[in-house]
């Protein structure tokens, strides 16, 4: 059974959790199996989490990895389908036949040190008392813009993946994509058919990846991302420690010349981009796919940060508060880490309220004995 609070806040829970993608939906469906009482608030107007905001072209075929959420598979979507559909449908579904009850329309817009032990969560629609908080927001809130000299002064339009309307919008213009990621090669194969030219500049050269990625690849890639959490560093994406998936399209796009890529320019121009050696590219747009990062700045009054600018996290536990986890940060940003982490949340979640119960107050940094 699943045991969810009431509609609006004011009111007294075991467990808030924050967003309701992967992470969030993984973490409320261990939570109802463990009967512990909670609430998932969500700030999209419907479910899919950060798959509804994807472009209209990126079909579910072309979805780099998605795994099913536990307790119910993901079966005969249609590659052709939008993802955004598909997985917002999927996720729908999902929160209906576990009983789910998310909460949205809700931003969450502070959480602090409450009374007794337990958090604050401010929120548009009340304020909820916590036991422990459940953070599953991800990154697509929080698109990063690297700023380069001049780049107030350029004509054109400039944009970012999180608004990426798909390619029709670039016919006939001249198009400089920035990132080194795989939505960067996404965006690129799609507006090169329509533009009248694309540009792709990377502040490093792209690594392509051959071959299959086993568990023993993916096992390696999740411990280097694994190990800067630890260190209390910003995480960085499995992607980005995985390299791009060298099939077909990509090796279309590499014949063709549509990946040739260039190194980062050095400012911008009203006209373009433009390199210390002097050269320079005229554009019309330029799309920034430069990534996002993690969406927690409704926990700074908990003052969770290392001096590295991260939050230092072991599992999925923040170390400066045992009663904070983040599920879909760093490490477990993945949809099948996403699966395991909101698991493993829930069990050390357990172990604290039981410990509260038994007499024993959990403050903000204990230590649950094994």
């Amino acid at each position: 059974m699943t045991w969810n609070a009431d509609a609006d806040g004011d009111g007294d829970v075991d467990v808030v959790v924050v967003g309701a993608g992967q992470a969030g939906l993984s973490s409320a469906y261990h939570l109802g199996r463990a009967g512990i009482e909670h609430v998932v608030l969500d700030h999209a107007p419907r479910p899919g989490g950060a798959w509804q905001f994807r472009w209209p072209s990126l079909t579910y075929g072309k979805v780099h990895g998605m795994h099913a959420l536990p307790g119910m598979e993901l079966t005969g979507a249609d590659p052709l389908r939008p993802s955004s559909q598909v997985v917002g449908e999927y996720f729908a579904a999902y929160e209906d036949r576990f009983d789910l009850r998310v909460r949205r329309p809700v931003d969450v817009s502070a959480v602090r040190e409450g009374e007794a032990g337990r958090l604050r969560v401010e929120t548009s629609a009340g304020i909820w008392s916590a036991r422990a908080l459940i953070n599953a927001t991800g990154t697509w809130d929080r698109p990063f813009w690297p700023r380069y000299p001049g780049q107030e002064t350029f004509r054109g339009r400039q944009l970012h993946t999180a608004n990426y309307p798909g390619p029709r919008e670039f016919a006939g213009a001249r198009v400089i994509v920035v990132g080194g990621g795989t939505s960067a090669v996404q965006h690129l194969l799609e507006i090169a058919e329509v533009a009248a030219g694309t540009t792709w500049v990377t502040r490093r050269p792209p690594v392509f990846r051959d071959g299959s990625f086993g568990e023993a690849e993916g096992r390696a890639a999740v411990a280097l991302v694994d190990e800067r959490v630890r260190r209390g560093l910003p995480p960085q994406s499995v992607v980005s420690v995985t390299g791009l998936p060298l099939n077909d399209a990509v090796r279309a796009g590499l014949a063709s010349g549509v990946l040739d890529r260039r190194p980062v320019f050095d400012r911008i121009t009203p006209t373009g981009v433009a390199w210390a050696d002097g050269s320079h590219v005229d554009a019309d747009v330029i799309l920034w796919a430069t990534g996002f990062r993690a969406a927690v700045d409704h926990l700074a009054p908990l003052r969770l940060r290392e001096p590295g600018g991260g939050i230092r996290v072991e599992g999925t536990r923040a170390v400066r508060d045992g009663r904070i986890h983040l599920v879909g940060y760093g490490p477990s940003a993945s949809t099948v880490g996403a699966n395991r982490a909101g698991g493993a949340a829930v069990r050390e979640i357990r172990r604290l309220l039981r410990h509260e119960t038994a007499g024993a107050p959990v403050g903000r940094s204990a230590r649950l004995p094994a």
